[in-house]
């Protein structure tokens, strides 16, 4: 059964639990009033322009009311993997095709990624991007194997 209030008020597709304080830090500055004290869901549709939402207090935001972009979403430049150290899918990638890395751990070496542990408040989603910088790597070592 779904949740009726993790899906999105505009494309209705399943949302990403995300904490209050992850979307705090977010937000502009001038919209952080707004946030209240419910905790948030984060559409993953790429398409869509809604970022945050709370079914709670029927508060929602938009791409435009982020301090940075978020990867996933269709428009999003740059498209940042690590948020913490401001590192990109593209340098991942880069760094697998160009520089030989297989792994997280040449990964670190290689691009600064996941060197501070400051998830909670600087990745949209609020938790560590190992997941998502591991799916970069997959994606340089297919396009690496491709080329060949």
């Amino acid at each position: 059964m779904i949740e009726i209030n993790n899906l999105c008020p505009v494309c209705k597709e399943k949302g990403e639990f995300v904490k209050n304080i992850t979307v705090k830090h977010m937000v502009l500055n001038t919209l952080k009033d707004y946030v209240g004290d419910s905790n948030y869901y984060l559409c993953i549709n790429e398409n869509c322009c809604i970022t945050y939402f709370s079914q709670e207090s029927d508060i929602k935001f938009n791409k435009e009311d982020l301090k940075e972009t978020i990867w996933f979403k269709s428009d999003s430049n740059p498209k940042y993997i690590c948020y913490c150290n401001k590192v990109t899918e593209e340098q991942i990638i880069e760094a697998v095709i160009n520089k030989g890395a297989k792994n997280i751990k040449d990964i670190i070496v290689l691009t600064g990624a996941m060197k501070n542990g400051e998830c909670e408040t600087k990745n949209p989603l609020g938790k560590c991007c190992s997941p998502i910088i591991q799916k970069a790597i997959k994606k340089g070592l297919e396009i690496k194997e491709n080329s060949k």
